[in-house]
């Protein structure tokens, strides 16, 4: 045993609190934070006193602190406090500054009385930066913060902050034993038959859909590829199964197939056939949040020509349908199950959510996790029926077991109710009746949500329009009450530009009335100095610096208010534009300085992180430049509209002198970095077209990009494109955020590169009848990986954008509607495509375009002004006019190869000569 001295040796004490001024006391926009001195356990302390005011983000103590770190080492540190739970952090930042390690205790609250953390090398990680080596070795800056969690107001005091030296690690030493939940029952299910477990935990990546109702994401359920129904968020599962004698179907044994009701709407369905038998799966939600009842649907179908019995088992399963690969913000895998009740009428779990079969004749079984399942267990003819269960282990599983005799040709149905909040349930007397009624209630409502505007396609193509509707249904459940959120599960936070991209999409599908809550529920979160937050939830605006966040605001309020003129609501947010604008002038002429003068960073945003790829090291984005000068084209419009001249003179001259600053540094950048394409950001030269499609829509920069670094951007893009579906080039995974690629082709007039990017993407949909995309989208579509949310609302916005650009977009240039720009020639053979009531700044708009007889006919109509531009129709073939046209009955010429309508409504008829006219 070593001496005491020996083991002083080895102790070193960094800050022993005498000196508190070379502390500092620091807090993210709208905290408050203060420092006094105190007495410590052993010498000085220092209590940070803090309210987080109701926002999120960090109240820091912080001071430069030089520290060489030896191979193994502890750190530690006392601690007091009066706090609701938050996460303390204790940062360890490098001489740089952009590289960060540290230790986190999530949750964390102290005690009353002195206690002692110590933080071992193996618990303090990377955080974040740019250097490839990711061992701490030497800091030079040490900040403790309080994170947000609960926040609320309250002292943090910290006393004795020491290093101790450890012996080094031996080489063969076994890492430390910890193995997960998760991985325990993912070895376990590696031993049993491919089935009995969820797929997710068998290595395999698995697929779901969201059930829910429009605005209720907390209460919102998933429906799995293979059946399972995870019942509300981090949730456990009920999973069917089918029983035939001894055998034992489940979702590796049968051939599964996919739908949605009519095509679109949000009641999908999981279909099984396993030779003569079907059974199909059916979810869906009624009620409003957070009242949202979930409603399952069992239908077992003898095809055979003799009658079948069987059991039917819907498991109570303690397993998420989110699988254990999802790790961000909501971990997947494993729900526990400590406790179930059965009472005869419903099993109650984990003495919270009900389980009301709507059949009486059924038996419910459960027992505590074994090397058995209980799935093996009634394989075996096993039936431990039980009133009530506790498994400390938490991974309880029961079952409601129903015994069908179904007559050849012919099917039976079940019904399970799982009531919102715990609440009990009635089972009506006509129980197939009335969930046959719920149904078509919940049905007949969102057909109304999701028709407002309708889209008329080639029969090849209908997918397109279902998978429209459906999108809107996505974005319409993952909402959470007013807010817009991307996910319910990855992504359940509001980030201003999701929101905004799905606001857009929303408004031109006629919900207006959506896009206003969000505007207005969001912009009261701008902080005191005009700042945006990146994104709000339950802990508050977000104050990480995101520079693209306040355009995207500005372009939200002046999109509401061109779609809806409510002058009102506006002037009740002109506060906000004004500060934000403000803002904007204060964050552009911090780069303006003679430093960056002559460089492609003068003029610009201050580097961050809004766009993820820069997560490792803020960098200048033109991403936020391009939402940036998007935001002041908004403010100078709204100024307008409301009779505020001298705003909106001011605000165009803070545009004007922004849009030149942003136009000299792409040249500088694209000169600096000898490349022929506009880059990612600034400083790095990167090629990311994908970012940059946001200078053409909503950013309409096409007038002053320069054109031939604008055309090969994208033309670099699509020959990695055909590259990438051909299998030319190795790939492995992509986002379909690209889907924001094809509005960009539709402005440059590339139509006929337009199907092989709406075919490749519309293939990886997942299940491809589900009409959805996850955020990530793997090549190989087992290989288990994080996929984010299924399905991803803000990729709904950005397929549904791109799909109505097709058919009409707005050309900034000359605020014309531009019709039909997208639409690939053969689509508009026999009864060719048309719209219906799609909203626009101008109201309504409706067409029919077809080729029939030698000649192109368009119809247009609808409850519209025509706006300035007028509408406009470019030629849709390949090469330039020759045919003549009429307007109305009356000879019209071309506009070089458009022509335009001014008046409606209106019919145009164009020859099309026969040299144009493909071959029979």
């Amino acid at each position: 045993m070593p001496s005491t001295s020996a083991l002083a040796s080895t102790l070193q004490t960094f800050d022993n609190f005498s000196q508190p001024n070379a502390w500092k006391a620091m807090a993210t926009d709208d905290i408050s934070a203060t420092l006094r001195p105190t007495n410590g356990p052993h010498g000085k302390a220092l209590c940070l006193d803090f309210n987080f005011n109701g926002v999120s983000g960090g109240a820091t103590l912080r001071r430069s602190l030089p520290i060489t770190f030896p191979e193994n080492y502890a750190l530690s540190f006392d601690v007091r406090g009066k706090t609701p739970p938050n996460d303390l952090q204790l940062k360890l930042i490098d001489a740089s500054g952009d590289n960060v390690w540290w230790y986190r205790h999530e949750h964390f609250q102290p005690a009353d009385d002195w206690q002692t953390i110590t933080a071992s090398k193996r618990d303090i990680e990377s955080a974040w930066g740019p250097a490839k080596d990711r061992t701490l070795r030497q800091s030079q800056t040490l900040e403790f913060t309080l994170y947000a969690g609960q926040g609320g107001r309250g002292e943090f005091c910290v006393s004795n902050l020491r290093l101790t030296r450890l012996p080094p690690v031996p080489a063969d030493a076994p890492a430390p034993a910890s193995v997960t939940p998760n991985a325990l029952l993912m070895q376990q299910a590696k031993r049993a038959p491919r089935g009995v477990y969820p797929r997710g935990f068998s290595g395999e990546q698995s697929y779901w859909t969201l059930v829910g109702v429009d605005g209720g994401a907390k209460q919102s359920a998933l429906l799995s590829e293979d059946g399972a129904v995870e019942v509300r968020k981090s949730g456990w599962s009920i999973e069917p199964m089918l029983l035939d004698r001894h055998a034992l179907i489940d979702w590796a044994t049968v051939h599964s197939t996919h739908s949605l009701l009519d095509g679109y709407l949000p009641i999908p369905t999981v279909h099984w056939r396993a030779g003569e038998l079907r059974l199909d799966t059916t979810a869906f939600a009624r009620g409003t949040p957070p009242h949202a009842d979930l409603l399952l649907q069992y239908r077992l179908h003898n095809d055979g020509d003799r009658p079948r019995t069987l059991t039917l088992a819907l498991l109570l399963r303690p397993f998420q349908v989110n699988p254990p690969t999802q790790f961000l913000n909501t971990p997947g895998g494993i729900s526990p199950i400590h406790d179930l009740d059965w009472d005869g009428h419903a099993v109650r779990v984990n003495r919270a959510l009900h389980v009301a079969p709507l059949q009486t004749s059924v038996t419910f079984v459960a027992s505590r996790h074994g090397t058995i399942t209980l799935p093996q267990q009634l394989a075996a003819g096993e039936r431990p029926q039980v009133r009530t269960l506790h498994d400390d282990s938490g991974h309880a599983q029961g079952a409601l077991l129903y015994s069908l005799s179904v007559p050849p040709h012919a099917d039976i149905a079940v019904g399970v109710v799982v009531p919102a909040d715990g609440q009990p349930f009635t089972r009506p007397v006509d129980a197939p009746d009335w969930l046959q009624r719920q149904h078509d209630d919940v049905a007949a409502a969102w057909r109304a949500k999701l028709n407002r505007v309708s889209l008329q396609l080639p029969p090849a193509q209908q997918s397109l329009a279902d998978t429209a509707r459906s999108a809107q249904a996505q974005m319409l459940m993952s909402r959470d009450g007013p807010a817009l959120q991307p996910g319910t599960r990855s992504y359940a936070r509001t980030w201003i530009r999701d929101g905004v991209m799905m606001s857009e999409a929303l408004l031109r599908s006629g919900h207006a009335d959506v896009v206003g809550t969000f505007v207005q529920w969001y912009a009261p979160h701008q902080f005191r100095t005009g700042k945006v937050p990146c994104c709000v939830d339950a802990r508050g605006a977000d104050p990480v610096p995101e520079n693209d966040s306040p355009g995207e605001l500005l372009f939200a309020i002046d999109e509401w208010w061109r779609y809806r003129h409510d002058r009102a609501a506006v002037l009740n947010l002109w506060p906000h534009v004004e500060r934000t604008v403000a803002y904007l002038d204060r964050l552009r002429s911090s780069e303006r300085t003679p430093a960056n003068r002559g460089t492609a960073l003068y003029g610009l945003m201050p580097a961050s992180i809004s766009h993820e790829g820069y997560s490792a090291k803020p960098m200048h984005s033109y991403w936020d430049d391009f939402w940036t000068l998007r935001g002041y084209d908004d403010a100078v419009e709204l100024a307008n509209a409301l009779g505020k001249r001298e705003e909106a003179t001011r605000y165009a001259a803070s545009r004007d002198e922004f849009r030149a600053d942003l136009q000299a540094s792409i040249l500088a950048s694209t000169h600096e970095h000898g490349i022929d394409f506009i880059p990612g950001a600034a400083e790095l030269g990167d090629f990311d077209p994908t970012s940059t499609t946001i200078a053409l829509s909503p950013g309409n920069a096409r007038a002053w990009l320069p054109p031939v670094l604008l055309r090969q951007t994208f033309e670099r893009y699509w020959q990695d494109f055909v590259a990438r579906r051909e299998g030319a080039r190795a790939w492995y995974a992509y986002t379909p955020y690209e889907w924001r690629n094809v509005a960009a082709f539709v402005r440059l007039g590339w139509r006929e590169r337009i199907p092989p990017l709406l075919a490749f993407f519309m293939a990886d949909r997942r299940p491809t009848a589900w009409n959805q995309w996850a955020e990530v989208v793997g090549r190989d579509p087992r290989q288990p990986r994080f996929v984010g949310d299924m399905p991803h609302a803000w990729i709904a916005s950005d397929f549904l954008r791109s799909l109505y650009d097709l058919f009409v977009y707005e050309r900034a240039s000359d605020h014309a509607l531009v019709l039909a720009a997208g639409i690939p020639a053969a689509w508009l053979r026999g009864d060719g495509i048309g719209i219906e009531r799609l909203r626009t700044p101008y109201g309504e708009l409706g067409y029919a375009l077809h080729e029939r007889g030698g000649e192109l006919i368009l119809r247009v109509h609808g409850d519209l002004t025509p706006p300035p531009g007028g509408l406009v129709l470019p030629w849709p073939y390949a090469g330039h006019p020759t045919g003549l046209a009429w307007l109305d009955g009356q000879p019209v010429s071309w506009h070089g190869d458009e022509i335009v309508i001014r008046k409606l409504p209106a019919t145009l008829r164009i020859e099309r000569p026969a040299t144009s006219r493909p071959e029979p």
